[in-house]
């Protein structure tokens, strides 16, 4: 066989340029002998995505369309396998280039000046400080119910309680913040309130007034939770929902 007439049978396409259809996809084995390294099995894996989505969409219409999906092998793997390595690569180089800085080692017989947990925990570190909050009972003689930690304890629970129970009260079929408004709304007013909290936490290493954090801790998440909102119905009756429509003939929006 000439040299051209292997070439033409290696591009043979249908619209692709690269990757064969699907009576003629190479068995496990034939892959194996191949040397073509993660960034050819990558590229192969791109285009044979866009071929087969493009002939889903061409074929099918928009509900067989919404429950198609491609296999977990090769598709599935060499895309999850090309992210991993990547990220896998930059924490290589970071680790490698910025190493971190090793301190002294801890006196166990002095107390630090501040005790923190660690930043993930901030938010919750936070909830302990909500002691102005805790109301006075004029019945009790002016005294507390509770005392201020187990009012944080308490108010640990209600968050935790809350998240937990979000998933039980939204039930819809909703994949996008623009289709459900209201819980996307609801999500960015807990995403800023960790922060806000968080940064109440450590409000002896914030230059600010506390009383001025501790109003904006409380202030800031409904303001940014009501912006969101407002956003995304703005985008649902306007450009979004026509550059989706063909989605929302799919799930409507409530």
């Amino acid at each position: 066989m000439a040299p051209s007439d292997e070439t033409d049978e290696e591009v043979r396409a249908d619209g692709t340029g690269i990757v064969p259809p699907d009576d003629e996809t190479p068995t496990w084995g034939e892959r194996k002998t191949r040397s073509q390294g993660l960034s050819r099995l990558t590229y192969e894996y791109f285009e044979r995505s866009r071929r087969e989505d493009q002939d889903m969409r061409m074929e099918s219409s928009y509900v067989e369309r919404d429950v198609l999906g491609f296999p977990t092998w090769p598709h599935e793997m060499i895309r999850n396998l090309a992210i991993t390595s990547f990220f896998v690569g930059m924490m290589i180089f970071l680790s490698a280039t910025l190493p971190p800085h090793i301190g002294p080692p801890a006196n166990p017989s002095q107390t630090p000046a501040v005790i923190l947990p660690d930043w993930y925990l901030y938010w919750s570190f936070g909830l302990l400080k909500l002691g102005p909050l805790n109301p006075d009972l004029a019945i009790l003689g002016g005294s507390k119910l509770m005392a201020d930690r187990t009012y944080g304890v308490l108010a640990n629970v209600v968050i935790v309680g809350f998240i937990a129970i979000v998933p039980f009260l939204n039930k819809g079929s909703a994949r996008r913040p623009v289709e459900q408004p209201f819980w996307a709304a609801v999500g960015v007013f807990g995403v800023v309130f960790s922060f806000t909290i968080a940064a109440l936490s450590v409000k002896n290493l914030i230059p600010m007034d506390p009383n001025l954090l501790f109003d904006l801790t409380f202030l800031v998440p409904p303001v940014a939770g009501f912006i969101a909102y407002a956003v995304l119905r703005t985008m649902r009756e306007g450009y979004m929902f026509e550059l989706n429509r063909r989605y929302y003939r799919l799930r409507p929006p409530k």
